[in-house]
């Protein structure tokens, strides 16, 4: 995503006295400000928001020109990447301003009045260590990834199970503690809850006698699944896998310690146990 990304040209390119000019997109910054868009992923949007603001403050702190914000606008650009930021797991500056009129009270209160340049460096500041944080992320992002499914399809079909593989992604991306690796756990576990909610049919695959199993005893529908799907003793590894997947899950869930590899090998196996599931139930 692009920093201009944010922006919309209005007017006539022809049109010499009254030329095009950029327009935020409130609607899209607004929405990415209450919560993530599904066609607008955090970490596609944060380093873009980032420069784009970062670009703006200095447009306006030097010559003016460039600046395609008013007063108002600056004010809400901060709030949401404050917002898409803290969402990624990182920090937003603590910025001594909060739109255009108190940066500029600021530079003049901190003998920047007379110079671009010391207007520059204060941004510079205040936003470089947020950019390579960013940008160590998005790196990560491509050299990092999870494991992709080799069904052709772009997602399972099951649409809880998309939402929550999606976040999955996502918070494994963004992991970097060990609080967030466990977190990746919970994340695990909610996707197995989801795919024993959309795989488990009462109608198929409950038997007389029994009562269906509750929504978090996944390993519980998971293996009736694959028993009614994939039945006899040839196919005793598969239910072997899905117990393992879930106890793997569990323990980098309820570890106290757990490493971005233990995060990320549970994280893969639920997503190819997902896939795998949707496999069986088209059978």
């Amino acid at each position: 995503m692009k920093p201009d990304a944010f922006f919309e040209t209005v007017g006539d390119p022809d049109d010499i006295f009254d030329p095009p000019k950029q327009v935020l997109f409130e609607d899209l910054i607004n929405g990415l400000r209450k919560e993530p868009q599904a066609l607008y992923p955090d970490l596609d949007v944060a380093p873009a928001l980032v420069t784009m603001i970062h670009r703006q403050f200095e447009a306006y702190g030097t010559n003016g020109q460039g600046v395609s914000l008013d007063n108002d606008q600056s004010a809400l650009v901060l709030k949401t990447a404050k917002a898409v930021v803290q969402r990624l797991g990182l920090t937003f500056p603590n910025l001594p301003f909060r739109d255009f009129e108190t940066f500029y009270t600021y530079w003049v209160r901190n003998g920047m009045k007379g110079s671009y340049a010391a207007r520059r460096e204060c941004l510079y500041d205040l936003f470089h260590e947020l950019e390579n944080s960013l940008y160590e992320l998005e790196e990560r992002q491509f050299t990092d990834k999870l494991a992709e499914a080799i069904s052709p399809r772009g997602s399972l079909g099951w649409s809880d199970v998309d939402v929550e593989i999606s976040q999955l992604r996502r918070r494994f991306t963004a992991a970097n503690t060990s609080q967030d690796y466990s977190a990746v756990g919970t994340a695990c576990v909610r996707v197995l809850i989801a795919v024993g909610k959309a795989a488990y049919d009462s109608k198929k695959h409950l038997r007389d006698g029994e009562t269906e199993p509750p929504i978090d005893k996944t390993k519980q529908r998971l293996t009736r699944v694959v028993e009614d799907g994939l039945p006899g003793a040839d196919n005793a590894e598969m239910r072997k896998l899905v117990h393992g997947t879930v106890e793997v899950a569990h323990k980098v869930k309820h570890s106290t310690t757990p490493t971005r590899r233990e995060a990320g090998t549970a994280a893969d196996a639920v997503i190819m146990l997902a896939n795998i599931m949707r496999r069986i139930a088209e059978s």
